[in-house]
């Protein structure tokens, strides 16, 4: 498992659903349909979403990488 943070590529909104993909071994579009359906069922799943997106540091990009 990788550690949990917000990758720089493959965002939509913040990296979360992205992040958290990475992090189970699964394909962030199937978190993404997790999270939506989640969404339908009564609690705070989008203020979760919200914190995660506050508290989760993005990714670190090395120079070689970028190049």
């Amino acid at each position: 498992m990788t550690a949990l943070a917000r990758p720089t590529n493959g965002r939509m909104i913040g990296g979360v659903c992205a992040g958290l993909a990475r992090r189970f071994g699964i394909s962030a579009s199937t978190m993404r349909v997790i999270f939506v359906v989640s969404c339908l069922l009564p609690g705070p799943q989008f203020l979760l979403y919200l914190a995660l997106w506050m508290l989760l540091p993005s990714e670190k990009v090395s120079r070689e990488a970028a190049w």
